[in-house]
């Protein structure tokens, strides 16, 4: 009899949002084609930010490109960088081949609401993220090709080289159009990343609109500031393009909201009722929660969002705060009362304490609680994936690993939870490599 495939559900906050999407595989041509020059790399990682105020303009540009092959033959597991980018290269034609430079000047003149519009074309067609795959308009499909293309620059560059192209600027001077960069001069494919800044959110300037080139494809997301992780070393640029061009506003939608004045300030603050929260439910009130569980210490349950439409991370971050309150039983059920919801709009009681290292979750029949697949993907550094690594190890599934197991999430981790999945009788995405709860369960019985 053929084993069935045993396909895992992991809680709802771990496996609906943009970053448990960053576990399937990236798409491996572009819908458009002719453009195509390479098949795009097999799970290609995400990001890439420009460079710090403390790399300067020319010592960006200096900075070497590494290699990059994660996933292909004769790659050894474990060496492949956390976060891969394409190097600088010209724009590409049709049938793949570099298309000649004709442009006259180094940045070319445009204005906010081009930057903007253009941003907003490979959002709309869902440009899947490749490292080695350009697009129609001849840009690569990485973040860096990204913020190249809506800046309009006459090649694609990288991380390390989109600071010349910008002045750095503060948090305060941010308008759409500008980018955040995030590059790492010491170890360029760790953590860096670079995103397109599309206004912001709300009045406290806490969350912003980003628009990124990020697995599997292009998004628009609401972001808090500076971004999800290594949040204080993204910094803020803005296109020196922009000073040879007639200012346009951007886009109305991407301007901070108006203050609500009035009935309509009461409306914000008074407890809109038990049916606005739980399964199903999908309304302005369930953003509005999350974003001030997010102010008071509850960021770690989101791995994206906060949004509308209520989830298991919503839950655990309201259960959260309602035990750092001190209550328990019905009290910390994870959804918000008129009493939870009156200390978050004022700003009283106590708020989140942060996580204690190598706390799991609650352990189950002498099985340690699985802490989420957000703990176990591209860039994820923590002690679960050191603790996930050595029961590997210990089963029998450690031969991918040269060294370690560490806290670095890796290429080796990866296909060692595929090799003990498939150990399982699993195929296809029950055993893509990441694991979820019923892998957690099983590798720790």
């Amino acid at each position: 009899m053929e084993t069935p495939a045993f396909e895992e559900i992991a809680p709802e906050g771990d496996c609906d949002c943009p970053g448990c999407r960053l576990r399937r595989s990236v798409p491996p041509h572009s819908p458009n084609g002719p453009t195509v020059t390479r098949p795009a790399a097999h799970r290609a990682l995400i990001v890439a930010t420009a460079a710090s105020a403390a790399v300067g303009a020319g010592q960006a540009a200096a900075l070497p490109a590494a290699a990059h092959a994660p996933g292909i033959p004769g790659v050894v597991a474990g060496d492949e960088p956390d976060t891969p980018q394409g190097t600088r290269s010209p724009l590409h034609g049709a049938g793949g081949a570099p298309a000649p430079s004709t442009a006259a000047v180094e940045t070319p003149a445009t204005t906010r609401a081009q930057i903007i519009n253009r941003a907003k074309k490979w959002v709309a067609a869902k440009v899947p993220y490749s490292m080695s795959t350009y697009w129609s308009d001849g840009y690569r499909q990485d973040c860096s090709g990204y913020v190249s293309m809506a800046w309009g620059l006459t090649g694609n560059e990288w991380t390390g080289s989109l600071g010349k192209f910008a002045d750095p600027i503060s948090k305060e001077e941010l308008l759409p159009g500008d980018m955040l960069l995030f590059h790492n001069p010491a170890n360029p494919q760790s953590g860096s990343h670079v995103v397109i800044f599309g206004g912001w959110t709300d009045h406290t300037h806490t969350y912003y609109t980003a628009y990124e080139q990020t697995p599997p494809h292009t998004v628009k997301r609401t972001t808090p500031y500076a971004y999800w992780s290594n949040s204080s070393r993204y910094l803020p640029y803005r296109y020196k393009g922009l000073g040879t061009a007639a200012e346009e506003p951007a886009p109305a939608a991407e301007e901070p909201a108006p203050q609500a004045k009035g009935p309509e300030a009461a409306v914000a603050t008074r407890f809109p009722g038990a049916a606005s929260f739980g399964p199903g439910a999908n309304n302005k009130f369930v953003t509005q929660l999350g974003r001030m569980l997010v102010e008071r210490g509850a960021q770690r349950h989101y791995t994206t969002g906060p949004g509308p439409r209520w989830s298991e991370a919503d839950r655990r971050a309201t259960r959260a705060f309602q035990l750092a309150q001190g209550w328990r039983g019905a009290e910390a059920d994870g959804l918000p009362g008129a009493g939870t919801w009156k200390l978050l709009v004022t700003g009283r009681g106590k708020d989140v304490p942060a996580a204690s290292r190598g706390a799991a979750g609650p352990p189950s029949h002498g099985v340690p609680g699985f802490p989420g697949g957000a703990m176990f993907r591209p860039g994820a550094n923590n002690t679960y994936v050191t603790q996930l690594g050595r029961q590997l190890v210990k089963k029998g599934f450690g031969k991918h690993y040269r060294t370690g197991p560490g806290p670095r999430w890796g290429e080796a981790d990866r296909r060692s939870v595929e090799a003990f999945q498939r150990a399982q009788g699993w195929r296809g995405g029950a055993a893509d490599g990441y694991p979820g709860p019923e892998t957690w369960r099983r590798l720790f019985s």
